[in-house]
């Protein structure tokens, strides 16, 4: 069965990035700082790899992350990193075809038919410059020659779908006994992830290998296609999505970051498989990949498993180039005021660090003093004042920049003015008060209890480590720690004051639009913490937008496999996304059973 779902943008991936409010690392339990014993070794091809031996376990977690995502791309191929994460799964010249010959020789006249596509969409967009259209993709709007070149194409794709061996990459897998299958996309990396027997991890280094050595990308074309709905769906029809996309892009005046990873929509019309090529021999080179392994293995036997199969890859002929542009600085507020089918709220970002800087930790600590149902945010807003259903807030330190943001949703007749004007009393406070010592402290206890039982799962470890060597520097999982307890309350004033200036935040107030009425949320959804109730609303959308059985089927199955190895909230928060899951897979039973 096919575990992975293009609807939702590496869900289970970043929900465990994401349980800890304030980061996942190493964490100490009174006087004892937990230390992850990782192992590391490089081959000559210099892929690196992060190893974490586990003997009493029957399993391997292992994945790799690609050193690239959507801020390594440019106008033109935005959202082509996360394109990617689909087209790995497509197979290699050994896996996923009956014939590759033919399979070839049909992926090379797709290409000769778009390439004469392109050049009309050119025309198409010459057309819009000139007032003689409105939409360069309006199927309305095709010429007679684009109808023709699209039929043929049709009839390539219907071809190259009947040599194709379909998911035969995750059936391989799943006979071995293998699961969980998934991979993500941020704006920074592109992890990839599984868990296999330990008598398998043969079968691991191999089938990873092969679609680095010899992947073939079957169904380029109308991959860009699904790509492009998954937007659809997890973008334009969610009731925030699209303003939430126009604030993205007003926070990040140059940086890359201004686009989602999910791509423009004009650009996933034209990426071409050269472009898709030239980005793969770039940045999918051995020397931009660090594999990972958690479980039970023997290491030499690793090292030679590694050096046999990863060992064929050859170094990338050029270094992958750094980005360059910085976020220019901010000199005045922004704002935005939409209207949505949502409840009104407000949310407020301000530019901070980015990922490893010395002051992320402090922001860290001052995120877990808002959050939380013990936390300011929820005791103010929404217990005294009662203007508020949720409110969290979040330091997110991405490799190149960050920002700190506060999301709230609000309460009966509570305006997202009233939303926003009690953040501000809540900024003063810190700005103004230095936090009491009882307060900090059992803050950073909690931050480091979560944490420590964040490491306790060998797939949440495989996570992080992924992550965190996606940013840069997987060490932070034993240095976090230390540097999160040097934290006082003067670093939180300090930092309350440097980074929240008036002029370096961007505000965004959602209103109610007339005639919507509030969703209602699945069973469950109370007990999520108020910080995270924003980013599973949205997961929740997505997952009542999925129209494939197949598809949540995959993902009931996942999420169960993998909720006995979750901690709180872990399990309160996908289990409300299990639930959301089940609802919608009853939905479409009965919708099918009625026709």
């Amino acid at each position: 069965m096919k575990r992975r779902f293009p609807s939702i943008l590496g869900t289970a991936a970043l929900v465990g990035m994401l349980w800890v409010p304030n980061g996942l690392g190493a964490a100490e339990s009174g006087s004892q700082q937990a230390k992850v014993p990782v192992e590391t070794f490089e081959l000559d091809n210099g892929m690196k790899f992060l190893v974490v031996q586990r003997p009493e376990l029957t399993t391997v977690s292992a994945g790799w992350v690609a050193h690239v995502g959507s801020a390594n791309e440019r106008p033109g191929i935005t959202g082509l990193a996360h394109l990617f994460e689909h087209m790995l799964f497509k197979g290699t010249r050994t896996i996923g075809t009956t014939n590759i010959e033919r399979d070839l020789e049909v992926i090379a006249e797709q290409e000769a038919l778009q390439e004469e596509l392109r050049q009309h969409y050119r025309d198409q967009r010459a057309r819009v410059r000139r007032g003689e259209i409105d939409d360069p993709f309006d199927p309305a709007a095709r010429t007679p020659e684009m109808i023709d070149l699209e039929t043929k194409f049709a009839a390539l794709i219907e071809e190259q779908r009947s040599l194709m061996v379909k998911d035969e990459f995750d059936q391989i897998y799943s006979e071995a006994g293998a699961s969980g299958m998934n991979a993500f996309t941020t704006e920074d990396l592109t992890g990839y992830f599984i868990t296999v027997p330990a008598n398998k991890l043969e079968l691991w280094f191999w089938m990873e290998s092969d679609r680095l050595y010899e992947p073939v990308f079957r169904e380029f074309y109308s991959e860009r296609d699904v790509v492009h709905e998954e937007r659809r769906m997890r973008t334009e029809s969610t009731p925030t999505g699209k303003f939430d996309e126009m604030l993205g892009a007003m926070f990040w005046e140059s940086h890359p970051y201004s686009w989602p990873v999910v791509g423009w929509p004009s650009d996933l019309r034209v990426i071409s498989q050269q472009q898709a090529q030239d980005f793969f021999a770039t940045y999918y080179a051995p020397n931009n990949i660090t594999g990972v392994l958690v479980g039970n293995f023997d290491l030499a036997e690793a090292k030679t498993l590694a050096q046999r199969y990863f060992g064929r890859l050859e170094r990338g002929a050029i270094e992958p180039p750094d980005v360059v542009t910085l976020e220019m600085e901010q000199v005045a507020e922004k704002r935005m005021l939409a209207e949505c089918d949502c409840q009104p709220q407000a949310g407020i970002q301000y530019h901070t660090v980015p990922f490893h800087h010395k002051d992320s930790y402090p922001l860290d600590v001052m995120a877990g003093i808002l959050n939380g149902r013990t936390g300011r945010l929820y005791k103010s807003l929404v217990l005294d004042q009662k203007i508020a259903t949720s409110a969290g807030a979040s330091q997110d330190s991405r490799k190149f920049a960050g920002s700190f943001g506060v999301n709230v949703e609000a309460k009966g007749e509570a305006s997202p003015e009233q939303l926003e004007a009690a953040w501000y009393a809540e900024l003063s406070r810190l700005q103004n008060e230095l936090v009491p010592v009882e307060e900090l402290q059992k803050v950073k206890n909690q931050i480091a209890a979560d944490a420590f039982r964040g490491l306790e799962s060998p797939f949440f470890l495989l996570i992080q480590l992924v992550y965190y060597d996606g940013l840069g520097h997987w060490e932070y999982l034993n240095e976090w720690s230390e540097l999160t307890r040097q934290v006082t309350a003067e670093d939180i004033q300090r930092v309350a004051k440097a980074y929240f200036a008036p002029e370096n935040r961007v505000v965004g107030l959602y209103q109610r639009k007339a005639g919507s009425v509030e969703e209602e949320m699945p069973e469950g959804f109370d007990e999520v913490p108020p910080e995270m109730q924003e980013m599973v609303k949205g997961q929740i959308r997505q997952i009542r937008q999925m129209e494939s059985v197949e598809d949540l089927t995959g993902m009931v199955t996942m999420v169960e496999e993998q909720l006995g190895a979750m901690t709180s909230p872990q399990k309160e928060v996908m289990g409300v996304m299990l639930n959301a899951a089940k609802e919608r897979l009853v939905e479409l039973t009965e919708a099918g059973e009625e026709q």
